[in-house]
């Protein structure tokens, strides 16, 4: 029996609420293919989630005349075969195989110097269609050299995780409908998730407190293998690892199967949570992560693992647990390294601003520049550094109204004066220049 081809399976079960109905009342098929378009998917062969509802309807109609066959991908007839003049493809193709480095851009351009075609009338895609059917459409050299990938795992726990972020359903959380996303750290040598939470982003705040948390359970990576993300690129995501001692190594772009065991994770978290997820009973992300750290534990982390020799995750990472790199004298000082500096300018009533919010700081800054030191997850300002790091002292929030009954330091006045009155006889004095001067009256003599 012939194969069903994949597509056209996956087509089919997109289909499902439509094909499974025998009749449509008049308007009810736009209804149900805009509710479709609005579902996430695991599309095979592509990272998009969403499918265009035009796409759908054109699916429906091709199963409607033909069946299954109808969702089979058709393949171009003319698929490899060029339409360009014989004299062309000679001369493309001369080109090319005089130099195996010149792109498709070269090859276009020196065609076109030499006469062999109109300028502007050769496209990219018919070179392109020619090489790949004489074979000659790699570029040679280290550049285009097909890259080494072998299988490996990590001799031991905590030496290599792999950080990424998958997106997550949309859901309604306290009436509102929002967007989410599940950030996740797992060990490479036992599969395990060192913590795994949703977050209503993808910032580099939402990774450094998965991270916060995976390294006071789990202890200390020696690598941390991330993309290329902005996120992951932060200045303040560099500092903390940088501080742990934890060598942070960026993916190749483009190059999934560099976090092939975590990608391997995404998918069967979509299979087996996402897929029972019963979003009615989820009031916000509280209960919703309860949920996901309850499945992990009990679930993920008990269930053994063909590429473990079936040892469950939890099991091969316990086998490491005398070998595992811990906090030790960090613990004490985990909060501060995950602290974030914020540049301010003292104001001149010795305050500053951070998140909408007024802090009162020693008066001496007043006018000068000083970094704020804040829990950002607390969003509080915990104190006050210079440029070196170098405790300047507290930042506490401005409480105005105490401020009408605050004592405030002042020049002493009497001083002043003492010590105006007691200027040597004979000083000049400014004023008293400047009134003879004026009228033009001669310096009067002491006595």
């Amino acid at each position: 029996m012939k194969e069903l081809n994949a597509m056209a399976l996956f087509r089919l079960s997109v289909l499902g609420p439509l094909v499974s109905r025998d009749h449509l009342e008049r308007g009810e098929l736009q209804q149900i293919v805009r509710e479709l378009a609005r579902r996430e998917y695991a599309i095979p062969g592509s990272r998009r989630r969403y499918l265009g509802e035009k796409t759908i309807q054109a699916w429906y109609y091709a199963w409607m005349k033909q069946g299954i066959a109808g969702l089979t991908p058709k393949v171009r007839v003319d698929r490899g075969i060029s339409k360009l003049p014989a004299e062309v493809q000679d001369a493309l193709v001369a080109a090319k195989r005089a130099n195996p480095k010149r792109s498709i851009r070269q090859l276009k351009h020196l065609l076109e110097s030499a006469g062999v075609v109109a300028r502007g009338t050769l496209s990219r895609s018919a070179i392109h269609r020619l090489l790949q059917q004489q074979g000659l459409s790699r570029i040679s050299g280290s550049a285009s050299e097909a890259v080494e990938h072998r299988r490996f795992v990590a001799e031991l726990a905590n030496a290599i995780w792999y950080g990424d972020v998958m997106h997550g359903p949309t859901l309604t959380l306290q009436g509102k409908r929002c967007k989410v996303y599940l950030v996740s750290l797992m060990d490479d040598a036992s599969r395990l998730i060192t913590h795994s939470a949703f977050c209503l982003g993808e910032t580099a705040l939402d990774i450094e407190g998965v991270l916060k948390q995976a390294v006071l359970k789990r202890g200390l990576p020696r690598k941390l293998v991330v993309d290329n993300g902005p996120a992951y690129r932060a200045v303040t995501l560099q500092g903390i690892c940088a501080r742990l001692d934890i060598r942070l190594i960026y993916c190749r772009p483009y190059a999934p199967e560099s976090k092939g065991k975590l990608e391997r994770w995404h998918r069967t978290f979509r299979d087996h949570f996402l897929s029972e997820l019963d979003v009615s009973r989820i009031a916000d992300l509280d209960d919703l992560n309860a949920r996901l750290w309850a499945w992990v534990e009990q679930v993920y982390h008990q269930r053994p693992h063909g590429g473990l020799n079936d040892k469950t995750p939890l099991e091969r990472y316990q086998q490491d647990l005398p070998n595992l790199r811990l906090l030790g004298q960090k613990a004490a000082q985990l909060d501060a390294i995950f602290y974030h500096r914020v540049k301010r300018k003292v104001r001149k009533d010795g305050t500053v601003a951070y998140q909408g919010q007024d802090f009162e700081v020693p008066y001496e800054l007043s006018g000068k520049t000083v970094n704020l030191v804040v829990d950002p997850h607390a969003e509080t300002v915990v104190g006050i550094e210079d440029a070196e790091g170098t405790h300047l002292g507290l930042a506490t929030p401005l409480d105005a109204i105490a401020n009408t009954h605050r004592r405030r330091h002042q020049p002493n006045p009497e001083g002043f004066a003492l010590r105006v009155q007691s200027l040597p006889t004979g000083t000049p004095n400014a004023i008293e220049l400047a009134y003879r001067q004026y009228h033009d009256q001669p310096e009067r003599e002491e006595p």
